[in-house]
């Protein structure tokens, strides 16, 4: 019998490339909303007269430029942007700068990691304002060597830019957050440190960069218990597949091999993340608005963390 229709089965069935091809499309206008979010959302100033220290804002896709931007909008009184190379601090200044004039901004082409930087940095904020309230330890690096082919030198390094830049940021960050002035009656302060899915568990990056993050996350649960009755909470985030400027090579490579849409397919999302995202709650743990949040590693992941490996389809 006949229902008048006739068609081969890859005609009736999308196939599997064009699933992807579509997939992938949905995920480029999901993320272009979230990139225009910032220019779309009022100012609410929930940073209103907050100073900030942001580290690691150099890179044009990465999560602390992102950051930057969204806490010079949500009113952010002064904002020190730092960075290992100063290529890219001119424009980032002028940026906001044009945007948004009630914020002073300072650039310092510093590594994050080094002891007297961060101290001066710190000793700075309070000098000229009286107040340090937010301290977003963004700074980091990434290496994709096997466990048999990193050397000492190479684990040590990133340990030191990873993990070290997180623990000049929590000893001098909190002691400048405690400080009183005119301008700031009570101790108060946000600590943020970037991490990584790659410190929960394994899977997720090398030895070296898991190490540090998982390094990372343990400073930010220390912090938390080191600093009672403060008002100085420290938490850490633990982005996962994000598109910035470490990871440009891995993007640029499925790029190229127009493979495109399978990157970030491993989480329910489907697909990766953007800085912009990952600086939106970077906003969250600076604000009032996460007061009673101290202490947590929380995963900005699309859920890739949420579950152990599961064939679908053959459990459920």
């Amino acid at each position: 019998m006949s229902d008048g229709y006739s068609s081969t089965p890859s005609q009736r069935k999308p196939s599997a490339q064009r699933i992807a091809e579509a997939s992938y499309k949905r995920t480029l206008t999901r993320l272009d909303k979230i990139q225009q979010h910032i220019a779309d959302t009022p100012r609410a100033n929930k940073l209103k007269g907050k100073v900030a220290i942001i580290t690691g804002v150099g890179s044009l896709k990465g999560i602390g430029r992102a950051a930057a931007l969204l806490f010079a909008h949500q009113g952010a009184r002064h904002l020190y942007l730092i960075d290992y190379v100063e290529d890219n601090l001119p424009n980032l200044k002028e940026t906001i700068e044009s945007k948004y004039s009630d914020v002073k901004v300072t650039t310092i082409q510093a590594d994050a990691a080094d002891d007297k930087a961060i101290s001066s940095l710190c000793a700075r904020a309070i000098l000229e304002e009286g107040r340090l309230d937010v301290f977003f330890a963004n700074a980091g690096i990434a290496t994709g060597t096997h466990i048999w082919d990193t050397d000492a030198a190479t684990f040590e390094n990133t340990m030191r830019v990873n993990a070290l830049s997180a623990f000049l940021a929590l000893k001098y960050g909190s002691a400048a957050m405690k400080k009183l002035s005119d301008d700031k009656s009570d101790s108060w302060g946000s600590i943020i440190m970037t991490a990584s899915v790659a410190g929960l568990r394994a899977g997720a990056g090398s030895a070296d960069y898991s190490s540090s993050k998982a390094a990372v996350i343990s400073l930010a649960q220390l912090g938390a218990s080191q600093l009672p009755d403060t008002n100085i909470r420290v938490n850490a985030l633990c982005p996962g597949l994000i598109e910035t400027g470490m990871t440009t090579s891995t993007f640029d490579y499925a790029r190229a091999k127009g493979v495109a849409g399978k990157i970030g397919q491993l989480n329910p999302q489907r697909r990766f993340g953007m800085s912009e995202g990952i600086a939106q709650v970077a906003l969250f743990l600076a604000s009032d608005d996460s007061s009673y949040i101290n202490g947590q590693a929380i995963a900005v992941d699309g859920g890739l963390s949420a579950s152990h490996p599961v064939a679908l389809g053959k459990m459920w």
